[in-house]
C-alpha cells in the first residue's frame, strides 16, 4: 500500500475544483482515505456509450463521494451498540465508505453494489484504510441473492434519483430486513424521497427521521448539503 498512501494527504478533501482519484474524508471520528477511478470523463465515455447504460441506470455515480454516505457514516457511529456483531447490508455501496465505517464498528456486513467495478475500489479502500473486508457483492436489488429476513440493519446513503426506484427498493428491504429490523436511508432533500415516504405509510411500513447533518461536500459550492436519515422499520 505504500505507492498508494503517497499520494493521499493526512487532512480532508474539500473545495476541489476538478476531479481527483485520490480523497480523504472525515467520518465516524476519523479519516478515511479513498480510492477511486483515475479518470472520470473516460469512464463516463466508456459507460454512457451504450444506450441501455441510460435506461439501467448503468452511469457511474459510485465513483462520487456523495455528503449522504458522509452522514450516515456519523449516525453508524451512534449506533454502534446496535450493530456491532450483527448481520449488516450497505445496500449500494459504492466506494465503500460506510461498509468499511459499518465493519470497522464490529458489524458483520454484506455490501452490494450494481457495478463491478465500483466492488473493486471498495476492496482496495478497506485494505487501504486497514479495516476487515466486508463482504463485498455484485447484486441488483430487484434480484436479491441473500436469505430472506436475515438482515439486523441495511442502509443506504442517496440511493434513489427516481421514483421508479421506489418499489423495487421497498420490496427489497421486505425480503431482507429481520423482521424486528430497521433501515437507515440517507437523503439531502431530494424530490424523489417525497414519493418514498409516501409510499412507506401505504405499504405497511413507517420512517422517521433519527439523524440530520450538514456536510462540506468534496466540490466547492457556496453552501454546505444538509443530509437526514431515515429509520425505517415494519409497521407493528
Amino acid at each position: 500500500m505504500t505507492e498508494l498512501t503517497s499520494e493521499f494527504s493526512a487532512s480532508e478533501t474539500h473545495g476541489l475544483t476538478e476531479y481527483t482519484p485520490h480523497i480523504s474524508v472525515r467520518a465516524a471520528g476519523r479519516i478515511w482515505r479513498l480510492s477511486r477511478a483515475a479518470d472520470l470523463e473516460q469512464l463516463w465515455d466508456a459507460m454512457t456509450a451504450a444506450p441501455d447504460n441510460f435506461e439501467d441506470e448503468r452511469l457511474p455515480y459510485w465513483t462520487e463521494l456523495w455528503p449522504s454516505s458522509v452522514a450516515l457514516a456519523g449516525w453508524l457511529s451512534q449506533q454502534q451498540q446496535a450493530i456491532s456483531g450483527q448481520a449488516c447490508l450497505d445496500l449500494g455501496c459504492g466506494l465503500g465508505l460506510t461498509a468499511m465505517v459499518g465493519q470497522w464498528l464490529g458489524a458483520q456486513v454484506t455490501a452490494m453494489d450494481y457495478e463491478e467495478d465500483a466492488l473493486h475500489f471498495a476492496y482496495r479502500n478497506a485494505g487501504l484504510n486497514n479495516v476487515s473486508q466486508p463482504l463485498w457483492t455484485v447484486m441488483d436489488w430487484r434480484r436479491p441473492a441473500v436469505r430472506a429476513q436475515s438482515m439486523h440493519r441495511i442502509w443506504g446513503g442517496d440511493i434513489m434519483y427516481e421514483k421508479r426506484f421506489v418499489a423495487p427498493v421497498l420490496r427489497f428491504l421486505d425480503h431482507a430486513l429481520a423482521s424486528d429490523g430497521a433501515a437507515w436511508v440517507a437523503e439531502p432533500g431530494r424530490s424523489v424521497y417525497d414519493a418514498f415516504l409516501h409510499a412507506l405509510q401505504s405499504g405497511g411500513w413507517q420512517g422517521r427521521r433519527v439523524y440530520t447533518e450538514t456536510v462540506e461536500p468534496l466540490y466547492a459550492q457556496p453552501v454546505p448539503v444538509t443530509v437526514h436519515v431515515w429509520e425505517i422499520c415494519r409497521r407493528a
